[in-house]
């Protein structure tokens, strides 16, 4: 029998990948997708998926879809607390063991509200290996360590009946495959900034660094994962070792901006290639969220570095995808448009 899948965020640029990715790769699955809005050409896309409508507070709605599958993949919002409670306590409904592989984020290692370092290099690396302790006792305050923290719990609490995993991505970069948003994060909301500011710009010494993958590096390791899940588990870490980080590669934020600004100034898009320094108040308010937060020393002047030592030993993980160098061009321009 083929294994019952259940994903949510497929619309989004990291979950619409996956989607599209275990599709292409594994017709025979039998995947359910939580989808408030339809795209258009969803079902012309993707004529065997199963959809179920409904948005990450429809509790009943998740926790039965989750319930009637064998691997739950949760994507989009990192932090929504109602959306993992209504998963786990769909897939403890099962009789048998069901699979939990969550999306967060390397904001929980970043270093952005400690001030130690922001604008210049914090020489702690993490691995998700060596350090996993660290990283599953992060202060509550990090960004995605409340929804971490439920996972974690549960798999503790019901590890006979409940495998979980949680993906923590770098920065990401590269146009995703799936039916809805195709950029990153990054880029655009970097683009976004210099235009408002009139140049590429750090703050500090502007030797902050933070690891990227490119997306098509990350969906390595997702396939692995879901993979691994499909098959019963074997090949895999789970519970609370079940951390993987996934990065290839890391940049500091002036030679980001340098390159940025090489790219747009050959593009007419700027005056001057050379980045500009900019205050520290300045850098926070570079970028907002919808709901009004300031974390634009998330984004632009802290460091957040990590090694994906995980995946390469259980599955062989060598990046192979292009450099972020040689794809910051195309990101750029396609958050231009």
């Amino acid at each position: 029998m083929a294994p019952k899948i259940f994903i949510t965020g497929g619309t989004g640029y990291i979950g619409g990948t996956v989607l599209d990715t275990i599709v292409k790769r594994h017709p025979e699955y039998d995947v359910t997708a939580l989808l408030r809005n339809v795209p258009d050409n969803f079902s012309t896309l993707y004529p065997n998926v199963n959809v179920i409508h409904g948005d990450y507070d429809s509790f009943d709605v998740i926790a039965d879809a989750a319930a009637q599958a064998n691997v739950v993949i949760h994507n989009g919002n990192s932090d929504h607390e109602p959306s993992i409670n209504a998963l786990i306590t769909g897939l403890l409904r099962r009789t048998d063991p069901g699979f939990l592989i969550h999306l967060s984020g390397t904001g929980i290692v970043a270093d952005w509200q400690e001030k130690t370092h922001v604008g210049k290099l914090n020489p702690k690396i993490w691995s998700d290996i060596d350090n996993l302790d660290e990283i599953t006792s992060r202060p509550d305050r990090e960004l995605h360590r409340n929804v971490d923290k439920i996972i974690q719990t549960a798999a503790a609490d019901h590890s006979d009946n409940l495998r979980t995993a949680i993906v923590c991505p770098p920065d990401i970069y590269g146009p995703g495959r799936g039916p809805g948003k195709t950029q990153s994060a990054y880029m655009p909301a970097f683009l976004d900034a210099i235009k408002k500011l009139g140049a590429p710009f750090y703050a500090g010494e502007g030797t902050n660094t933070r690891s990227w993958v490119h997306i098509e590096d990350l969906m390595t390791v997702y396939l692995k994962i879901i993979e691994a899940a499909a098959a019963g588990g074997e090949g895999a870490d789970w519970g609370q070792e079940g951390y993987y980080f996934a990065s290839s590669q890391e940049a500091s934020q002036i030679d980001i901006a340098k390159a940025a600004g090489n790219i747009l100034k050959s593009h007419g898009m700027i005056d001057s290639a050379e980045p500009k320094a900019i205050s520290f108040e300045d850098i926070a308010a570079a970028y907002v969220t919808r709901s009004g937060y300031r974390i634009g020393t998330y984004m632009f002047a802290a460091n957040s570095r990590t090694r994906a030592h995980r995946a390469a030993k259980l599955f062989g993980y060598e990046p192979s995808a292009p450099t972020l160098w040689e794809s910051m061009e195309a990101d750029l321009l396609a958050g231009a448009q």
